[in-house]
């Protein structure tokens, strides 16, 4: 296979040039620690990286759901449940705070994900504040590319979060079996993901955690966006360090303060990946990585499309001032671009164009796209004390 060298700008330091060796593991030392909740599958995407959590105020969480929902249909109504409510089926993920269910709703017999968080486990890690993130942003939204939350409750021992069922597993799992995806193909899913981020930018919040693990396809063949754990409501600039290492902006690493532009870089890293198989700057070696997203040399594969190259590059500047989606026209510079000239965005925000790969499946509660996972025998909802009723009094109650 024949490739080509182009070359990115280097990322300067504050002094003005391009960070040493020395100083690049100074700030991959001191500043990124791995995040305490493990993706649900060990990838060469799935490591994620993440500082100590900043607090989320009350006024804040309070200031995203007083945003107006512009979601394409009319924000579903959020449902009371109960654990007895529920047939609780085969395991679709896991990871450090518990896993994620496949579950039938006995009185309607749909189906849903249900997400099982330990509470013990979350305030050991100390990620309670990450948790009721999640939940608010999951709240305040309804988007046709994102998945929707159902419900939620707790009890003695346990959260849970109730979303919608996405039977069509992983584009992760689709890309690895397609190896690369076409053109045409890929460019569908990026003009989904372009749409979701706009509906998520336009209430002021960051998703900070695009990779294909994390993007659902439905029994339609459309996608959804899942996992808000990163999700954060941002107005102007955020310092927190954290995301997917393939995936994180030249301006994360350098410990800058950054806004939306890191999703539409992480856009950029999403159309290279789908298309070559493998991500831009993928390296082992995680200290090289991070050197490689600085130098930001791309190696182009020869099938690659022009089109896609040229926006790939525009997405990857790392010149914010030249980064598509970070120009005066926003999104606007992105859907005009000539990779997106068959995209016809108004049918595709109304959820009217047919996607091009329809995932295999029997009925509504078939679970053959995921991943088996070994089951867990201990049940949920016995009864006894809470012990952590102080940890979660103030912070869960209205929540759940």
């Amino acid at each position: 296979m024949k490739e080509a060298n182009i070359p990115i700008s280097p990322i300067p330091n504050s002094a003005g040039s391009t960070p040493t060796k020395k100083e690049l593991s100074k700030i991959t030392s001191s500043t990124l620690a791995p995040k305490t909740e493990t993706p649900l599958k060990s990838t060469i995407t799935s490591t994620k990286i993440q500082k100590e959590v900043e607090p989320i105020k009350e006024e804040e969480v309070n200031e995203v759901l007083k945003k107006e929902k512009t979601s394409t249909e009319p924000p579903a109504e959020k449902k009371r449940f109960k654990l007895d409510d529920f047939v609780i089926m085969q395991t679709l993920g896991t990871g450090s705070f518990g896993r994620v269910h496949l579950v039938k709703h006995k009185e309607t017999g749909k189906y849903y994900a249900m997400k099982v968080l330990v509470k013990r486990q979350i305030i050991e890690s100390k990620q309670v504040e990450h948790t009721i993130n999640e939940k608010k942003i999951l709240e305040s939204l309804n988007h046709p590319y994102m998945v929707n939350l159902v419900g939620s409750f707790k009890d003695n021992r346990n959260l849970y979060i109730v979303l919608e069922y996405v039977c069509g597993g992983e584009l992760f799992s689709y890309l690895r079996q397609c190896k690369r995806l076409p053109n045409h193909v890929a460019r569908f899913y990026a003009a989904q993901v372009v749409l979701a981020f706009e509906h998520l930018h336009s209430n002021d919040i960051i998703y900070r955690d695009l990779k294909p693990e994390n993007l659902l396809i439905d029994k339609n063949g459309n996608i959804k966006i899942t996992d808000f754990g990163f999700a954060k409501h941002v107005p102007d600039v955020t310092w927190t360090l954290c995301g997917t290492p393939d995936y994180l902006a030249p301006e994360i690493i350098q410990s800058k303060g950054y806004g939306k532009a890191v999703d539409w870089y992480a856009l950029g890293v999403l159309i290279y990946e789908m298309l070559a198989g493998f991500p831009p700057f993928y390296d082992e070696d995680q200290m090289r990585l991070y050197e490689r997203i600085l130098e930001g040399r791309l190696r182009w594969p020869s099938y690659f499309d022009p089109a896609a190259k040229d926006l790939i590059k525009r997405l990857l500047s790392p010149d914010l001032t030249k980064r598509y989606g970070n120009l005066k026209s926003g999104s606007a510079d992105i859907k005009k671009h000539k990779w997106f000239s068959e995209i016809d965005w108004k049918k595709l925000a109304e959820v009217k164009v047919k996607a091009p790969y329809i995932p295999p499946f029997t009925s509504e509660g078939d679970a053959s796209n995921f991943d088996s996972y070994p089951e867990d025998h201990d049940p949920y909802g016995l009864p006894g004390p809470d012990l952590y009723s102080e940890e979660f009094k103030v912070s869960f109650f209205f929540l759940f």
